[in-house]
């Protein structure tokens, strides 16, 4: 590991800590969160994930704290992607606003656990074989430029959505809710004996789970572009997504209004893979921790303003 396991050890004991904080008090009961709420728990996580960033900064040197800063910005724009997703997948359920947060709670956990993963085999790729990483810049710049010349309406009925029919086969699923249980007992229709079935509330926890882990193939080799630092890559990933998943029913309630930020999106995607052949192949520039961090906030301002004025009416 690249840092100490102390400082693992402080990272899991802050965030196990704002998950009882956030169901033990916040949220011990099911309740629709308005956008006031969504924005208060919203500014409370970045306010956490940016002064865990000043402490990797004071403790491991300013490139690992513009590092984690950077990694922590296009983690979170990346991740407002999935946001129209997760909306998609909450429509197509009918879940009611009052178990959204159960769901994004819960997959919280998953995500935890899947980013981990897929950070730690990444790290270990790119500690055995460096060239990777120019992998990783290319697929980069291919999905930005097909980002931003993609013109495709994402369908919102998710009937004919191979990984749903895959679980409808595998799984016995309740035709409906059952409260907020994810799981219940019920008899066979035909033997009559009890068996456990999923209710569409934890299908429903299911795609928002395997969404994450299709937008993470993105962001994850987006970040190994920015640093190598497995710590600095799992941490700003983590901080990053308990944020935006509290601030999801803000950005649910007025996601029309960002419509032009996926192109923001894609021009970050491009500027990170194009950064590492400027630099490294080709040798005509070499952008330092702080150019990159405001480079990328400069453009997702842009594309934030960009959508609020041509969308203001």
């Amino acid at each position: 590991m690249s840092k100490p396991i102390w400082s693992w050890i402080l990272f899991f004991a802050i965030v196990i800590f704002l998950l009882i904080l956030d169901l033990g008090l916040f949220n011990k009961k099911d309740h629709e969160i308005g956008v006031a709420e969504s924005l208060k728990m919203s500014v409370f996580y970045i306010a956490i994930g940016l002064l865990f960033g000043v402490w990797v900064w004071w403790k491991f040197g300013h490139d690992s704290g513009f590092n984690y800063l950077t990694g922590f910005v296009v983690e979170k724009s990346l991740a407002m992607d999935n946001i129209f997703v997760i909306a998609m997948i909450f429509g197509y359920f009918k879940t009611p606003a009052k178990y959204q947060h159960r769901v994004l709670f819960w997959g919280i956990l998953g995500v935890i656990l899947l980013r981990g993963i897929m950070i730690g085999l990444g790290s270990a790729l790119v500690s055995r074989f460096e060239w990777i990483l120019y992998i990783f810049a290319l697929f980069l710049l291919y999905t930005g430029v097909k980002m931003l010349f993609n013109k495709e309406i994402e369908d919102d009925d998710l009937s004919d959505n191979a990984i749903l029919k895959f679980l409808r086969n595998h799984l016995r699923i309740t035709e409906h809710l059952h409260g907020h249980d994810f799981f219940i007992k019920e008899p066979h229709p035909q033997t009559g004996k009890l068996h456990i079935y999923c209710t569409p509330l934890f299908v429903a926890l299911l795609m928002v789970e395997i969404a994450d882990v299709i937008f993470a193939v993105d962001s994850v080799p987006a970040v190994f572009t920015i640093t190598t630092d497995p710590y600095v890559v799992y941490t700003s990933n983590i901080f990053a997504i308990l944020g935006l998943r509290a601030l999801y029913f803000a950005l649910a309630a007025m996601i029309k209004r960002f419509y032009y930020l996926k192109y923001t999106l894609s021009l970050v995607l491009v500027f990170i893979g194009s950064k590492i052949f400027i630099g490294d192949v080709f040798g005509w520039y070499h952008f330092s921790s702080l150019q990159s961090l405001t480079i990328t906030l400069f453009l997702l301002a842009s594309g934030v303003f960009f959508s609020l004025w041509k969308t203001k009416k």
